[in-house]
């Protein structure tokens, strides 16, 4: 209960003879011209108002809100509850192990280590795609994933009977997100506080960059790194500046042939244009009760694509119905609408709130689109699809230019050849060629199977299609799309190219069941498209292995082969180490090109094979019409399901409950695990804090350019044989076939150490033409090359502390914890950028890294700066005096390992620490053992 009320807005609300006491926000004067999202940041300042972390003055800021200033007040966000996946949030669930042990050790009780808001984890990013194609496919990998992460799961046990108010949700269930949106959520919170029921706003924040799906409910939340949601777990308020509100008008309708998929790549492709990084989007107009509730959570999802913090939807009868249709109680849909009603919080078309920008789409003009590359916001017309791959090859396949390709193309199968993109027999034996492929540099590869099936592979060529991912696998429009797609192209006799790994992976067993009363579930299953899991899969890189004799054929003729996925992410190295070029599209879109098998490949113009009269079948011939797929909808999916499939969500299946578990306040750490270590980061720790120091003699780990995200510093995919991780792993006796990957393995800081920087296709500029984890070590006379890792253990050695210089969006992508927690760890003190991405910068942060940016207009290359030099660094020190510097000076000397003529180079750095809350976590050297004093 808040100590303060001195607006008078606590009051009492009435739903179903039940009564809860509420906190008005129309008693702050300003309310009604609020966005929705900070009505509901005004409802939670009232009710957290303590006086001294949340004062009068934050909430009259917010009630005189100026839509278009830069925002400066800082306040202090207090949300419901934490959502966690298991990559991210078995970090968490080891450091408040770690901090229960460090409490006692510092005369505390480790029983105050406790989340103090409900955490929910759910555990999907550990199922690889190791089998596809097969019917035990889904079971078989289950297995290995209890074989592989048998310790981490029972941690996680642990956990769940260690901590009060940790739940898990156990494998093979869904995707968090999903999971979230059809069960978790609660849209309105109700808890006993101090003895009193109180409702409020369901408000959180989530260990993954995705938590903002629910955004498309009206729940807001969003994506932090793992340090932020232990400290939100822990009762520390995030500390935020009132953001700008970006208001997004949608108007028009979906024409035919277009899918919420394209809608959300279009709006992504819209806002990343205009520029969104730290503020909120909110949908709002005549048009917003026409979006149905799965593509609004379609929309909120790619928030981190587009770069704003949250991207939310009002609550209106949308909303209502479908919680009614995923079986949420009638009580708490009453309480839903009531609630929301009387804050102000119900959608109303005809008052408009005021916004900071505004922004408009009509739906009528979105057509069918593709993303890629290698980065969501590459959107790509599908007209042009074939065009725009023949344009980036060349960046892909070495010794290739445009010419070549096109002239290549040309040569080898004539446009008009229908036989080019289908099969044909040839001495007996099936042979395909991968449709237009260009046939240059790289000598195409022959490859024969183990049933005799020959074909021709080459650049382009689709090796993986993957109907995956929450931002699409929750929405029934699509994944139903999908499966009347295989329908249509099974009737037509049309077979996916062999040379594709298909997969499916639900986002909830829902999915299964409809698919199944659909009768849709066997079409999907001719094309190869069989359940490998319930969980991320290949979006988070666990696409498992390239069918073998394809994967041999790409490595020995360097081809630069394609990913079509149902993703939200497409970056550099994450998909699969095999495949250089990676595409989001939609489901339907997915098993399109696994009957065409290579983005090289015109939807409008090449046939994707013939049918039995030997005529060739387009993609408008077996493409379902808007109203096949809603009918599908009505017909095949009800409440019942959902309410059958959530029964029992946290129990799990046998392999789950037969875990063995340890027990005990204080987990026992077992020197032999190489999953679960119990991290450094208090070790020495002392009660008082160690004044802040200046940075002096530190050299250049890493100089790395633009848009480098935090798959390249943190990678959560496979471990490469002789990189550090893997020599550490295989130093402890695991076997190859057993590393798993970085991301399962995040329990384990010495793993991770070892893979910070470690992304294959991370291009540190101290090296020429040199990919991967590796710099150059100035510990050495003449500066070799060396892993980033093994440089790092020599300058601690020698006590030189490190830097990181950066371009522009440094640390955009997922909310990963460990790209902030690898860098500190590897020795770095500061990272001095162009600009940064919100939760990366905020993370730097939170493990005691100070986040820097050349002035503006400015870069390491127009300073002369190339990573040779001597850095130092002074004026931090003023955070001793309770203030923070606006800036710092930076001083840049040449080196023994510098050019002849080099100058010093001299400039001063903005300070990128915001907000006073992140300059008390930095003087403590960060936000964990600032919540460890204060607990003490």
């Amino acid at each position: 209960m808040s100590a303060v009320n001195s607006f008078g807005a606590k009051s009492t609300l009435s739903v179903g003879g039940t009564d809860y006491e509420i906190f008005r926000v129309d008693s702050v004067t300003g309310y009604e011209k609020l966005p929705f999202s900070l009505k509901i940041l005004l409802e939670n300042l009232l009710r957290t108002e303590d006086g001294a972390n949340v004062t009068a003055g934050q909430i009259e800021a917010l009630g005189s809100w100026v839509p278009t200033a830069e925002p400066d007040t800082e306040i202090q966000f207090t949300p419901a509850r934490v959502v966690m996946q298991d990559f991210t949030g078995v970090p968490c669930i080891v450091d408040l192990a770690t901090m229960r042990e460090a409490v006692a050790a510092l005369g505390g009780d480790p029983k105050r280590i406790n989340p103090l808001a409900p955490a929910e984890m759910v555990i999907d990013h550990s199922v690889i795609a190791d089998l596809f194609g097969q019917a035990d496919a889904f079971e078989r990998n289950v297995e290995i994933e209890y074989e592989r992460n048998g310790e981490r799961y029972q941690f996680l046990r642990w956990g769940q009977t260690a901590f009060d108010d940790f739940k898990v949700v156990p494998p093979g269930t869904g995707i968090v997100h999903q999971v979230n949106i059809e069960y978790l959520a609660r849209v309105t919170f109700t808890r006993e506080v101090g003895g009193v029921l109180q409702a409020y706003p369901d408000t959180l924040v989530g260990t993954d960059s995705h938590t903002t799906m629910v955004n498309g409910l009206g729940v807001l939340g969003w994506g932090v790194g793992g340090i932020e949601a232990e400290a939100a777990m822990l009762g520390q308020p995030v500390s935020m500046l009132i953001p700008k509100v970006v208001g997004f008008k949608l108007t028009g309708a979906i024409p035919t042939g277009v899918t919420a998929t394209d809608v959300v790549l279009t709006i992504t492709d819209l806002l990343r244009k205009h520029g969104v990084v730290g503020k909120f989007v909110e949908f709002y107009g005549e048009g917003v009760s026409a979006v149905p509730l799965a593509n609004r959570a379609t929309i909120g999802n790619m928030s981190p694509e587009f770069g704003s913090t949250a991207a939310i939807f009002p609550i209106d009868d949308v909303t209502l119905d479908y919680l009614r249709l995923t079986g949420r109680p009638a009580e708490q849909v009453a309480l839903v609408e009531e609630y929301s009603k009387q804050q102000h919080l119900w959608h109303d078309p005809s008052h408009e709130a005021e916004y900071s920008e505004y922004l408009e789409l009509d739906l009528s003009t979105v057509v069918p689109s593709i993303a890629g590359p290698k980065r969501p916001q590459d959107r790509i017309v599908l007209s042009e699809a074939k065009t725009q791959f023949e344009k980036d090859l060349p960046n892909y396949a070495d010794g290739i230019d445009e010419t070549d390709v096109d002239e290549a193309i040309a040569e080898t199968f004539p446009a008009s050849d229908p036989i080019a993109v289908g099969a044909h027999a040839h001495n007996g034996v099936a042979h395909h060629h991968v449709s237009h492929a260009p046939a240059v540099a790289s000598k195409p590869s022959q490859v024969t199977l183990a049933d005799g099936t020959s074909y021709t592979l080459d650049h382009g060529a689709v090796t993986i299609a993957a109907i995956t991912s929450c931002t699409n696998t929750s929405n029934p429009s699509v994944m139903l799309a999908a499966g009347l797609l295989a329908r249509n192209a099974v009737k037509k006799g049309l077979k996916a190219k062999p040379w594709v790994k298909t997969t499916l992976a639900p986002g909830s067993r829902v999915v299964t069941e409809y698919y199944e009363k659909a009768g849709l579930t066997q079409d999907l299953e001719d094309l190869g498209f069989y359940t490998v899991g319930y969980g991320c899969t290949t979006c988070i890189g666990n696409s498992g292995p390239l069918i073998e004799e394809v994967s041999a054929a790409v490595n020995d003729n360097d081809l630069a082969v394609t990913a079509v996925l149902s993703g939200n992410r497409n970056f550099e190295g994450r998909i699969n180490p095999d495949v250089k070029m990676n595409y989001l599209a939609s489901p339907p879109l997915v098993v399109a090109y696994a009957l065409a098998g290579s983005m090289n490949f015109d939807f409008e113009n090449d046939a994707l094979g013939a049918d039995a009269e030997g005529n060739g079948v387009y993609l408008k011939d077996i493409w379902p019409s808007a109203d096949e797929v809603q009918s599908t909808i009505d017909s095949s999916i009800n409440n019942e399901m959902f309410t059958r499939q959530y029964a029992s969500v946290f129990e799990g299946d046998d392999r789950w409950k037969n875990l063995p578990t340890p027990t005990g306040s204080v987990f026992e750490w077992s020197d032999e695990s190489t999953y679960v270590r119990k991290p450094p980061y208090f070790e020495g720790m002392t009660l008082e804090t160690s004044p802040v120091a200046d940075i002096a003699g530190a050299r250049v780990l890493a100089k790395l350019g633009d848009s480098v995200t935090t798959d390249h510093i943190s990678p959560a995919g496979s471990i490469k044989k002789d990189s550090p991780a893997g020599q550490y792993l295989d130093a402890h006796g695991i076997e190859y076939k057993d590393f798993n990957s970085y991301g399962s393995r995040r329990g384990n800081h010495e793993v991770m150490i070892r893979g910070t920087f470690a992304n294959i296709r991370l291009k540190n500029q101290l090296l020429d033409g040199v990919e991967g984890g590796y710099t150059r070590d100035f510990t050495q006379a003449d500066g070799p090359q060396s892993f980033i890792y093994d440089a790092s253990v020599n300058y601690k050695a020698a006590g030189t502390p490190l830097v990181i210089f950066g371009g522009k969006e440094y640390g955009s992508g997922s909310s990963r914890d460990w790209a902030a927690k690898g860098t500190n760890l590897l020795g770095v003190k500061a990272v001095i950028t162009e600009s940064f991405e919100r939760i990366h910068r905020s993370n730097l942060i939170g493990m005691g890294v100070v986040p820097l940016q050349f002035p503006a207009g400015e870069s390491a290359d127009s300073l002369g700066l190339d990573g040779t030099e001597v850095v130092s660094i002074s004026g931090l020190e003023q955070l001793n005096e309770g203030t923070t510097p606006k800036t710092v000076h930076v001083t840049a000397e040449p080196s023994e390992h510098s050019p002849a003529g080099k100058q010093t180079v001299e400039f001063d750095a903005v300070v990128r620490i915001d907000t006073p809350g992140e300059a008390d976590y930095y003087r403590n050297g960060g936000i964990l053992q600032y919540v460890l004093r204060s607990l003490v």
